[in-house]
């Protein structure tokens, strides 16, 4: 193994490793410290791969989007227009633990980005990308162009507010509801 893909290895497992910090403990116990135990790393490592607590906070947001952007790409080619814009918004709900860790971190650091500038890119990116997959959906469905920058609008209002209702729910609790909702805003969007 290179040293470049040792170094890869090694801020993924300690991205990993903060985003469970995250989700578990809250921004607060985002540490070094905190997250070399988790990594079960030395704390030194942690500093080498990201020397400041800003780089890890971007780069975690940044790799919880990865994953996203991964689970949307994986979406077979040639399905109906309808299905591949279901699957997406699908890939956009936190409907397994792996989900809702991701949306526990996005939640955690787009909260912490509204006060730390170093932050902010990092979420502005984000945010960028989740409007772009409702626009993406938008028009997949058919939706008039003239109408598409105001349903995408909406979608991503309904899906961000959707997610936080989900990640909340009692244990063992379904969010079929969820999508039940999202199948019926995509029926009754306006298509040419």
């Amino acid at each position: 193994m290179t040293t470049r893909e040792d170094l890869e290895r090694r801020r993924l497992s300690v991205s990993d490793a903060a985003c469970r910090v995250l989700a578990r403990d809250g921004l607060g116990a985002l540490s070094v410290r905190g997250v070399a135990a988790e990594a079960g790393l030395p704390p030194s490592t942690v500093r080498y791969v990201f020397p400041t607590q800003a780089a890890m906070r971007e780069h975690t947001i940044t790799l919880v989007f990865d994953r996203t952007r991964e689970r949307i790409a994986a979406i077979p080619d040639g399905l109906p227009d309808g299905e591949t814009a279901r699957r997406i918004l699908l890939e956009l709900l936190p409907l397994d633990d792996e989900r809702v860790v991701e949306l526990d971190v996005y939640l955690a650091l787009g909260n912490a980005a509204l006060t730390d500038a170093a932050l902010r890119p990092a979420l502005d990116r984000v945010v960028a990308e989740m409007r772009a997959w409702c626009d993406r959906i938008v028009a997949l469905v058919g939706v008039p162009e003239d109408q598409r920058a105001d349903e995408a609008c909406r979608l991503h209002a309904l899906v961000d507010g959707l997610a936080v209702h989900v990640t909340r729910l009692a244990p063992g609790e379904s969010g079929e509801w969820a999508i039940d909702l999202l199948d019926r805003h995509l029926t009754g969007l306006p298509t040419d």
